[in-house]
């Protein structure tokens, strides 16, 4: 009786979680950036490091950019486009980090600066200028609006959703499975 019950149990969990997640899958999901991928957050060799890494990714508001670097060797710095320029961080916009590694979640669109204020390290290429998009998705150029949907009729225009199938097919499952 006891291991009946469990399984009861188990099977109305099943039946409520398993719409919930049907329902999650479309949900768009920000995206992890680790900055300079396997190179990591360092003074690199070559100068043009992290604007070709950057040339290569697309960001959006909502991703997340992973610094990796070791403390006390390296900080990340966010400043203006001057001071990216001139690589000073004496006017930093927010949090100067010290603390490797470092997760920044990108809250706003338009051009983001960072560099790492430790010695001569931005003069020799460790900085970062990436675009921050509005969405994933880079804007077209210049492609023209879709034709309008054709007239729908009421029968076209209904899709049901599979998850009241699913969760009322769980519900016949768990009340038969438990009297049997």
């Amino acid at each position: 009786m006891n291991m009946m019950i469990n399984n009861m149990f188990s099977c109305l969990c099943l039946s409520a979680v398993v719409p919930f997640l049907m329902s999650v899958q479309n949900t768009e999901a920000q995206s992890v950036f680790v900055v300079g991928d396997a190179t990591g957050w360092t003074t690199p060799q070559d100068s043009s490091t992290y604007q070709s890494w950057a040339s290569d990714n697309t960001f959006a508001v909502g991703d997340i950019l992973i610094f990796n670097f070791q403390t006390t060797q390296h900080n990340v710095v966010q400043v203006s486009e001057e001071s990216y320029t001139s690589c000073t961080s004496s006017n930093p916009i927010g949090t100067v980090y010290n603390t490797g590694p470092v997760n920044v979640t990108l809250n706003r669109t338009g051009q983001h600066y960072y560099i790492c204020s430790i010695g001569q390290h931005c003069t020799r290429g460790q900085k970062l200028a990436i675009n921050v998009l509005a969405s994933a998705v880079p804007p077209s150029t210049a492609t023209p609006p879709p034709p309008p949907p054709p007239p729908m009729s009421l029968a076209s225009t209904f899709s049901p959703s599979p998850i009241p199938f699913i969760f009322i097919c769980s519900l016949v499952f768990v009340f038969f499975y438990a009297h049997y």
